[in-house]
């Protein structure tokens, strides 16, 4: 069953921050503007060569009683279905982590590992209602919207485990709500649930040293791409996120703010181009053919229109 993952004025974003703010609308009615207003494209710069680590917003989830999302997590299928199910009957609703393998509405169902945000919407008679706001062209094709009922059975698989996650899988999760938050052990059943609010450390994402500008975050990661052969198609899906979350804030500022229309598309259509360059780069990488010229290019682009942006945007939350 189709669903609607945001306002049909607004692009998309990505599989974590669609499901997200449709579980935090609820509690937070504002959280889709405190989003855009806080879309950023911060870096850290103090990790090995050819590693990267990256936050797209600050948090968005804190509500008015003073409570956030944390991970949780269960070693087996028992345990945390008990726990799923306390969280539902005390949230009526579950942020979950699923497997886009195991999704038989996902376009990488039986295709690729990958985490996957969704949620668990009620549970009657051993069987779960999900709904998955997410919606892209993906490389492994098109995927709609999700609304519908799973087994028990069915839920476990989807939830399964990541089998060995890659170092920038690990970091995209721990900061996928913008702020570098403690992840379950490796092989744990994982969602996300509330508690108490910890004070803020500061603007940096989490711990190291991080690069709040975006341009020179852009400048930082041409030049991993440069040096290290493996990088485009390791954060490719970083990059396409990130694509998702400045399309959605330049709408926005379009609609509330009053930036010009013209600088935002050109923005956009930028944005838009970046991940699917690297996506070409890698795999003609992968043939043989390195393609850094075209990288460069498209590179170069995204920062033209950037900063044509820098008198127009509003100010950063």
């Amino acid at each position: 069953m189709f669903l609607t993952g945001a306002p049909a004025t607004m692009p998309d974003l990505s599989c974590y921050t669609t499901n997200l703010l449709a579980y935090l609308t609820p509690d937070v009615p504002d959280v889709r503007r405190r989003l855009a207003e806080g879309i950023r494209l911060a870096v850290r710069t103090d990790l090995p060569p050819g590693e990267l680590a990256f936050s797209h917003h600050p948090r968005v989830d804190t509500t008015e009683d003073g409570r956030e999302l944390a991970y949780r997590g269960a070693a087996d299928w028992p345990a945390a279905r008990s726990a799923l199910l306390d969280a539902l009957h005390r949230e009526h609703r579950v942020l979950a982590v699923g497997n886009t393998r195991h999704l038989p509405w996902a376009a990488a169902h039986g295709q690729a590992d990958a985490p996957h945000w969704l949620l668990i919407r009620d549970h009657r008679d051993d069987r779960w209602l999900i709904a998955d706001h997410f919606a892209a062209l993906t490389p492994f094709g098109d995927q709609e919207p999700y609304l519908g009922w799973i087994s028990d059975a069915e839920l476990a698989t989807a939830l399964a485990p990541l089998p060995d996650p890659a170092p920038e899988v690990t970091r995209r999760d721990r900061l996928a709500l913008g702020q570098e938050i403690p992840l379950p052990p490796a092989g744990h059943y994982r969602w996300l649930d509330r508690q108490p609010a910890t004070q803020a450390s500061g603007p940096a994402p989490g711990t190291g040293t991080w690069d709040l500008n975006p341009e020179s975050s852009v400048t930082r990661i041409a030049d991993v791409f440069r040096t290290d052969p493996t990088a485009l198609a390791r954060y490719v899906d970083d990059l396409w996120a990130a694509a998702r979350h400045h399309t959605y804030q330049l709408a926005f500022a379009v609609t509330d703010a009053g930036l010009d229309p013209e600088r935002a598309a050109a923005a956009s259509a930028a944005w838009g181009e970046l991940p699917k360059t690297l996506r070409f780069a890698a795999q003609s990488a992968a043939r043989g053919r390195p393609r850094p010229g075209v990288v460069d290019r498209s590179i170069e682009q995204l920062l033209t229109s950037q900063q044509a942006l820098h008198t127009d945007l509003p100010p950063k939350g």
